[in-house]
């Protein structure tokens, strides 16, 4: 902003030399870019009073606007409502492919089809075995590895292409979610369709969705390695699990809030003495439904889901004897099964007594009706993952429940993200 005050201010004094009331036009103008509180129409009531004077050229005026228009974005739309709509769009249906993206590979780490693929190319691996040479071939350097050697019984080539084909549809969804994000990005950029405080966010949105690649690749290597006991199931690093779930929400949560921010005309909150405290309530319930996500990877990671099947006592206990088994005590958090799951059922259990709570408390207070609405949903949604939650774990964690169960936990987050873009405050 300092470098197009200035260059009004340079524009400013090269027409102080005209009458009285052309400075004061020009002094009016700059103080009303300084305090960046100037409206859409009191701009244009500024412009028209300059331009009404005789002795300012439209050139001029059209030179002050054009170098000093972008110093403050809620000044002079540079960007058309349809564009901004387009935009919007855009990021809406990247915010898709992530839940798409997510559910996938839930879907393939339920299947065990995670470590079908040994290696990782980046346009080499688009193309799946297509002879029956091929195929034999691919088998074979996937029998080379732990997972395989481990089960110790036969696959045959047909149950292989199944659980390739899956892993495959994954990383293929994953390239699909770049181009998606890419192509249109470089061509909004071009047209002039991002604002400036999209310009930064798109570089970051970029870099993630890169890092993101690179993650799942580094969660797939770790189970490619042999396990440090010879009696250890081969999977991946439920560290890098998490890290590579977290990522891909904390991905779809920009994308789904700044999509909102495009294609939803923001309604003022009506002022209640409660207003800031629900604020920020709304922010604190999507990271503890995020956290709340993440420590579901390690459940995920770790087959904790398999270690007590009963509910709401794990094997007639609350708390289970075997919850600090492990040395350190730390390593239990993380590694433990039994810990992990215990933290799991809790977290979420805190989350919806939380979440009851917050709706219930907002029932008073006098919320639009898209905010009222966004916390219904909310709380509707996180009852209904509760339940799957029980149902998933009292039915061994079959895997069309555990599936619907994981994609449950982004669309609760998605309410909680909805509700909070609703209460966020609107700009001056």
């Amino acid at each position: 902003m300092q470098i197009y005050l200035k260059n009004l201010q340079t524009v400013t004094r090269n027409l102080l030399s005209h009458s009285f009331k052309n400075q004061v036009c020009c002094h009016r103008f700059q103080r009303c870019f300084q305090t960046g509180k100037v409206s859409y129409s009191q701009f244009n009531a500024l412009r028209h009073h300059i331009t009404s004077q005789k002795k300012l050229s439209s050139v001029v005026v059209s030179q002050i606007i054009r170098r000093t228009g972008t110093a403050a974005g809620n000044v002079v739309p540079e960007i058309t409502p349809h564009a901004q709509k387009i935009v919007g769009r855009w990021l809406l249906t990247c915010a898709g492919m992530c839940v798409g993206a997510v559910i996938l590979g839930g879907i393939t780490r339920l299947t065990e089809s995670g470590l079908s693929m040994v290696d990782w190319k980046l346009f080499k691996d688009m193309k799946p075995p297509r002879s029956q040479q091929e195929w034999v071939e691919e088998f074979e350097r996937y029998k080379q590895y732990p997972e395989y050697q481990f089960s110790g019984k036969e696959m045959t080539l047909t149950e292989f292409k199944f659980i390739y084909y899956m892993e495959w549809g994954h990383r293929m969804w994953g390239r699909g979610v770049g181009l998606v994000y890419a192509l249109p990005a470089i061509y909004f950029w071009k047209k002039g369709w991002l604002t400036r405080a999209m310009k930064p966010r798109v570089l970051v949105f970029g870099a993630l969705i890169g890092f993101q690649g690179f993650l799942g690749w580094y969660m797939v290597k770790s189970g490619l390695q042999d396990q440090p006991e010879s009696t250890d199931v081969p999977r991946v690093s439920q560290y890098r699990l998490a890290s590579h779930l977290g990522s891909a929400l904390l991905l779809y949560t920009l994308f789904l809030w700044n999509g909102l921010s495009h294609v939803l005309p923001q309604v003022k909150v009506p002022e209640f003495r409660q207003l800031k405290m629900v604020r920020g309530m709304s922010h604190g319930l999507m990271a503890t439904v995020f956290i709340t996500a993440l420590s579901g990877a390690f459940v995920a990671g770790l087959d904790a889901g398999l270690t007590y099947n009963t509910w709401p006592l794990m094997a007639d206990r609350w708390i289970p004897t075997d919850l600090w088994a492990i040395s350190p005590k730390w390593k239990n958090m993380f590694e433990n099964a039994t810990t992990v799951q215990f933290n799991h059922r809790y977290l979420a259990e805190s989350t919806i007594l939380l979440i009851g709570g917050f709706w219930f408390m907002c029932r008073k207070f006098p919320l639009p009706p898209r905010a009222r609405m966004a916390v219904n949903c909310l709380f509707g949604m996180a009852l209904l993952q509760g339940t799957l939650g029980v149902l998933t774990l009292l039915y061994f964690v079959p895997t069309h429940l555990a599936a619907t169960h994981q994609s449950g936990s982004v669309a609760l987050l998605s309410f909680a993200t909805w509700f909070a873009h609703e209460m966020k405050k609107m700009p001056k």
